[in-house]
């Protein structure tokens, strides 16, 4: 399965900017995206593992609640 670099704009846009095999060599253009950013940018950069761009999305879209320190 691939791993997807996303930017993630405000009200939930989302742009699809590569793709990967290789962990590291997603992790790697990430940080640079990231870097790259204005410092007052509200965009995020994400790399995300899926079967598919879909999936990718979708998991992206979903609401995720917080953990709490101590929970399994």
């Amino acid at each position: 399965m691939p791993y997807y670099i996303y930017c993630v704009r405000p009200f939930g846009q989302l742009d699809q900017l590569e793709e990967h095999e290789a962990f590291a060599a997603a992790s790697s253009q990430a940080k640079t995206l990231r870097a790259a950013l204005p410092p007052d940018s509200p965009d995020k950069v994400k790399v995300i593992f899926a079967e598919s761009a879909w999936q990718a999305e979708e998991l992206l879209c979903q609401i995720r609640e917080p953990g709490h320190p101590g929970e399994e």
